[in-house]
């Protein structure tokens, strides 16, 4: 019995499963024990959804038409990103001053970012007593430690929510127009109307 204990709760933390790490507290994947019972494959969870996968795309393609690239560098693609000891973060977007990027290091990202933007999560909610919670916790330890603005995007709701340093965090809908950084303003309504797809 002993023995089956163990192989369960050595299956229960697998790394695959794994979305995030808060101060060595794992945060799993949403659905995660659909995959511990057999109801799903790992990749099923892990996969982004069409409208998430679009809008980083977009984004991005916004971000790298507009910035100043000999001023930033853009990370996307769930980049990781160390803020503490046994802590990491997938990040959708980060833009980062280009001076402090020295060298890749093929490693999780470990230079604070400028600016983070989130398109929804993959997280599994059900551990936080409310699941704003995890937003909370997750936008404030960027904050924390040196970012200086955090963008989320809420597919469903279709909504954006803004936490800068130094002011107050406030929620607005998809066709306000938003500043990122560097006088730079995206819509995300718009974005999307100018790719001609249907929600």
């Amino acid at each position: 019995m002993a023995v089956v204990q163990k192989k369960k709760r050595a299956k229960r933390v697998h790394k695959e499963l794994i979305y995030e790490m808060r101060y060595g507290s794992p945060i799993y994947y949403r659905d995660y024990d659909k995959v511990l019972s057999g109801e799903k494959k790992p990749e099923k969870i892990i996969g982004s959804s069409d409208l998430q996968a679009l809008l980083v795309s977009l984004i991005v393609t916004f971000l790298h038409n507009n910035l100043d690239r000999n001023r930033f560098i853009i990370f996307s693609n769930k980049v990781g990103y160390k803020f503490a000891p046994r802590s990491w973060y997938n990040l959708d977007i980060v833009i980062v001053d280009k001076t402090k990027v020295k060298k890749l290091t093929g490693k999780f990202l470990e230079i604070f970012p400028e600016v983070v933007i989130e398109v929804d999560t993959k997280a599994d909610l059900r551990k936080f007593e409310n699941p704003q919670d995890y937003f909370h916790r997750k936008t404030q330890d960027l904050l924390d430690i040196g970012v200086k603005k955090v963008i989320w995007i809420f597919t469903k709701e279709k909504k954006v929510w803004l936490a800068e340093q130094g002011k107050r965090w406030f929620i607005t809908d998809w066709d306000d127009t938003i500043d990122v950084i560097d006088k730079i303003k995206l819509n995300i309504q718009k974005l999307i109307k100018d790719e001609g797809i249907k929600i």
